[in-house]
This record gives C-alpha cells, structure tokens and sequence, in this order.
C-alpha cells in the first residue's frame, strides 16, 4: 500500500494525516500545537511539525503541507529568520494595505494587476510596514517566504535548497498576479520600499518541489482554504462557508472574480477560487459563552430560548477588528438593548445571529461575482453544532449541507501528495465525504428581517 500525508500548518496547531493514496482513507494521525499570538518564531511551526508527524512522516512515499495563507516569513543571507513571522492576523499593517491601494490608483488598479485588493492580512502590506518601522530588519532580508513555503523548504533541507511555493497560496500575497499566473516584482519592490528579496519559484499544482531526507516526494502544498477545497473535493455551483476562529466563504471558478470585496486567488488544481474572509467566526461563540459564564456546549441549548431575531438584539461580531468588511480598527457591539433583550438567552441568540449575518454578507459578495451557490457546505469547528447549521439554514435562507467533522486542509494537502506521487492532469479521485442535509426553513422572510436588523445596526456605525 503507498502512503500520503497531509499536513495542516494552522494558526492554531499542526495537524499530520496519514492516508491511502488510492482509496483516500485516513491511517494515521497526528497534531501539535503552536504559540498563541500574532507573531510567532517560524522554528516554532517546524517544531510543531516534527511532534505532530513523529513516527509517521518517515514511512510515506509523498507528503505535502498546506499552511495559513499571507504570513511574512523574512530570511537572511545566512536563511535565518531576521524576526518572528508576522501572520494574517496581525492587522498592524493596515495603514500599509491603504497606503499601497492608494499608490496604485485605487482599487480598481488591483483588480487589473493581481486580481485583489490588499488589506492587512496580506503579505505586501506586511513588507511595507516592516520597511517602514524597521527599516534595519527590512535591509537585512534577502529571501520572502510565506508560512507553507517555509515549511516545504523545511522539509527538504533547508538552507541553500531553493524554496518553492503554489499558485493558491503565492495569490494571497499581493505580488504575485492571478491574471497573468506570475510575479509581479515592480508591486514586490515598491511595497518593500526598493527592496527586492529573492523569491519562491512557484510551482504547478501537482509538480514535485522534491523529496524528504528520508526519500519521500515533497508536492507543491497549498495555502488553506485551497487545500480544504481538494479535501472536499468541491465542483462547479459549490460555495463552502468555513467556521473557524476567523470564516471564510469560497467557490471554484474557472474565471477569475473582479469584484474589489472578493480575493481572487488562485484554487490547487489550476483554476481560481475567489474567496471572502472575515477574521472573527467561531471566537465569538467562544467569548459569548465565556461572557455568560458557561461551557461552549451549552451556548446552543441558551440561544434556542430565544426566538430569531432576538427580539431585536443585534451583535457585530468585530472582536478583533474585521477584513471583510474592511474595518482593522473596529470592536464588537451591541444593538438593541432593552430590558426585555438584556437577557442570556438573547445574547447567545444575538453572538450566533451576528456571526452568521457576517458570513451571510460575504456569501452575498461571491453571488455578486457570479458564484452563485447549487451547494452551501458548511464546516469547521462551529459548523458541528446542530443550532448554527439550522440558523445558518434560516440566515442564508438556502440550505445547507454539513460534511460530516474531519481535517479538510490536512485531507486536501494528503489528495495533493497523491497527485504529486501518482501524475496525471487532475487529483486523483477520491470517495466523498458523508454529509448531513439541512433545509431552509421558510421562504426568507425571516432571514430578510434578522439581516436587515443586522445591516441597519452596522451602518448606523460604519457606514455602508
């Protein structure tokens, strides 16, 4: 039997599995946690890797690693790293992201060149900052890398070996163009004030970077959201909505999307998935149900209390600013505060409500650029409460299917590294996952009323 691995190199943790390259089915698997924060020693994800895949990496014949997209990975001349990584979620570089729009000529001009339009998560937004207000660290950096492409280089030596990356995870970087499928050095040297550090060659989704000390084939790997995308193996008319610690709501396309709220990335079988994120999902089930006092698991029994709606009780779920819609700076609020709805049954009701409006407007954003939805999977952590996929259901007045729980990234990166080991022009063809169906529960009339609450709350704020 070949053996593959998958690995997922989160913001939280490193996840290994361990599957049959021909049938798909997980043997193995393995998981190893990384520093809180956002900015963390890259020593510490390779770390991570060699405890999560103890025992398993050095008997597959393929691995690859899928990874958090756009973090900045700075190396030296001696290919160490000249500080911690900064990593998607560190929204310092926020004025930088409206600095390169601005001196581009606008959003639009993105669109033209890349394919989307920066914000703090990505990575020439983070190389302006870093030029910017650490001008020393910036002149010490001769080589770029983002998270999964370190890991890789990792994985294969390290030092003088040179690095590769992907399509789907070098298109979140803001540098490299999803229109013309190539760098784009003059966006690179302007965001780093001049400098042109050496990049990774980009490599084709089932392409070799090369092999492990131990001889197993190291494929091209893939940032997360694509990765998730092989591992579910999503088709045309499928719109995935991910309920992690942040959301992100993607398709695959064979166009690329130009709308200036949609990413238009690139997918790991050589189309494009245009995605939306937001940086706050499953958080703010978490810190409602630490607010109110009570384990998670019973934040679904309080909110079901509550009628939809919560009477009127309306939270915007910016607990750590937001991307989608771009507001780095904001905080999370509460609308609608009566005697009848400061009550915990209605702020449960109100955290999962506000979470789901969230991703309800990303949702819409990939209607508007032509996604439009035959299929509305949901996953992720929250994604296996029972209440969130019926008021997902309700809130997206579509219905939703729930793949049943496993690591989709690590799944998808282990579907990459069967491809890279057995060729061909497409992944190999893996068994579909189990799902639960769950179905709108009216004709939208309720959806319109929470949502429209919601969107007058977020504009009495912020505008639209």
């Amino acid at each position: 039997m070949a053996t593959v691995a998958g690995v997922d190199s989160s913001t939280q943790s490193c996840k290994v599995v361990v599957c049959d390259a021909d049938s798909g089915a997980v043997l193995a698997r393995g998981q190893a946690p990384h520093p809180d924060g956002t900015e963390v020693p890259p020593e510490a994800w390779w770390t991570a890797l060699q405890q999560a895949g103890e025992g398993l990496l050095d008997h597959v014949e393929a691995v690859s690693i899928a990874g958090q997209q756009h973090g900045l990975v700075a190396l030296d001349d001696s290919h160490r790293p000249v500080r911690d990584a900064l990593l998607w979620n560190d929204i310092r570089s926020a004025g930088a992201a409206d600095d390169l729009v601005a001196e581009l000529g606008g959003p639009q001009a993105w669109l033209d060149a890349v394919g989307s339009v920066p914000v703090a998560a990505f990575t020439a937004a983070k190389l302006r900052w870093m030029a910017d207000h650490e001008p020393g660290l910036a002149d010490r950096v001769t080589r770029v890398m983002l998270p999964h492409d370190y890991l890789t280089w990792r994985l294969r030596g390290g030092d003088d070996v040179l690095p590769t990356t992907d399509r789907s995870d070098a298109s979140g970087t803001g540098y490299w163009s999803a229109v013309e499928d190539r760098y784009r050095e003059d966006l690179l040297t302007n965001a780093f004030r001049g400098r042109s550090p050496e990049l990774p060659t980009v490599l084709a989704p089932s392409e070799s970077a090369g092999r492990t000390a131990s001889g197993a084939l190291v494929a091209a790997g893939a940032g997360d959201n694509a990765a998730a995308a092989l591992g579910l193996g999503i088709g045309d008319g499928d719109v995935v909505i991910s309920l992690g610690t942040s959301g992100t709501a993607f398709a695959r396309t064979s166009q690329l999307h130009t709308d200036p709220f949609v990413n238009g990335f690139a997918d790991a079988t050589g189309q494009f998935l245009p995605l939306v994120c937001t940086l706050n999902a499953a958080r703010v089930l978490e810190a409602a149900a630490t607010a109110l006092g009570i384990p998670l698991s019973e934040l679904d029994m309080l909110a079901r209390q509550a009628p939809p709606g919560a009477d009127g009780l309306v939270l915007l779920p910016y607990l750590s600013g937001e991307r989608t819609p771009n507001l780095p700076h904001a905080t999370g609020s509460l609308h609608g505060l009566r005697a009848e709805t400061m009550r915990p049954a209605h702020l449960a009701r109100a955290a999962v409500e506000g979470m789901l409006c969230n991703m309800a407007d990303a949702l819409d954003r990939l209607r508007v650029g032509s996604a439009t939805p035959r299929r509305v999977l949901l996953i992720g952590g929250a994604s296996r409460s029972a209440f969130v996929a019926e008021t997902a259901a309700q809130i997206f007045a579509a219905a939703v299917t729930v793949p049943e729980p496993e690591e989709y990234v690590a799944l998808g990166a282990a579907r990459q590294a069967a491809w890279a080991l057995r060729g061909g022009t497409e992944p190999p063809r893996w068994p579909g996952v189990a799902t639960i169906d769950v179905p709108a529960t009216d004709d939208g009339t309720v959806s319109a009323g929470i949502r429209s609450v919601y969107a007058q709350a977020r504009e009495s704020l912020y505008g639209s």
